[in-house]
């Protein structure tokens, strides 16, 4: 099979390791950089170019689009299932996935685990949205953040107060929620491939530090999951319509809530925790998986 991955960085270690692990199972892969494609959008023969030439006979795609990226990365993704390319990750469920809103929406209204959200557009709602989140401490998050970016613990209402005017201030949309103490700044990761979580770590912040990104100084370690919250992972991933997924949950007095559904999760530290060759796994499935026009959105929605 012709397998593209499409990523900016093929010196990434979720690329290489994709790249790999798709090239020891006897497939091409080639590394494809989605911003710099370029499309033909007609009736009746889709097209996507790449520096001057035309991009044929791919069977399945692997998108690792960045956040700053969506908008015009889902845009290629969509060409490609317009093609009848399968995609690992549909347009459509990345994008519903990136907006951290609307995937509360949905999780919510299939009764998954969530910590208390507030959203509200008026600076006059201020007062009672802090309280429908339990008042502080709580956290406050930039729709658009990623890897812990835009993220505040406001310790009192005053601050949380002064952190929403700020973001306001800023036209930004955010939402704030309930701060789950209990979790003593600890994630899990549940990396979900299929119908299945196939790797599961517990992420660590550091001393002082309440978000326990990787990326913020954070340490992982394997972790033994309940059913319940594996249960939770993959439900989660079905809901936003994901094949592949990294779900973050947090180990709250009431169960399992989901923090985030993430379309396009890092390896390096769920393999270096776990000692699993996910990558490999994610291969696995799409060959099991893909077949040409096998795609839910046909590009559409």
């Amino acid at each position: 099979m012709k397998i593209a991955i499409l990523s900016t960085n093929r010196n990434l270690y979720s690329t290489r390791r994709l790249v790999e692990a798709a090239k020891e199972r006897g497939h091409e892969a080639p590394v494809i950089n989605h911003t710099r494609c370029y499309m033909n959008i007609t009736s009746h023969n889709p097209s996507i170019h790449f520096k001057g030439e035309t991009i044929e006979n791919v069977d399945a795609i692997i998108p690792r689009i960045g956040a700053s990226v969506s908008f015009y990365g889902t845009a290629v993704v969509r060409q490609f299932e317009m093609m009848g390319v399968y995609s690992v990750n549909e347009s459509v469920a990345i994008s519903r996935s990136r907006d951290k809103l609307r995937a509360s929406q949905l999780l919510a209204r299939k009764g998954i685990g969530l910590p208390v959200t507030g959203f509200a557009n008026s600076p006059d709602d201020t007062e009672d949205l802090i309280e429908i989140a339990g008042g502080a401490p709580l956290v406050i998050k930039l729709l658009e953040g990623t890897q812990g970016v835009g993220v505040v613990l406001a310790e009192t209402n005053k601050a949380a107060e002064s952190v929403i005017e700020a973001f306001r201030g800023l036209k930004a949309n955010f939402m704030v929620q309930e701060f789950i103490k209990e979790a003593g700044g600890a994630d899990l990761r549940c990396f979900v491939v299929g119908n299945k979580v196939v790797a599961a770590m517990k992420r660590q912040g550091k001393e002082g530090e309440f978000r326990s990104n990787l990326h913020r100084g954070g340490t992982a370690k394997l972790i033994k999951l309940t059913p319940e919250e594996r249960s939770t992972a993959v439900r989660s991933a079905r809901v936003m319509g994901l094949n592949v997924a990294g779900v973050d949950l947090l180990r709250s007095n009431h169960g399992p809530v989901v923090m985030e559904v993430n379309s396009s999760p890092g390896l390096e530290g769920i393999e270096n925790a776990t000692g699993k060759d996910v990558a490999g796994l994610i291969i696995e499935f799409i060959e099991k998986n893909a077949r040409q026009g096998k795609t839910r959105t046909r590009g559409t929605g």
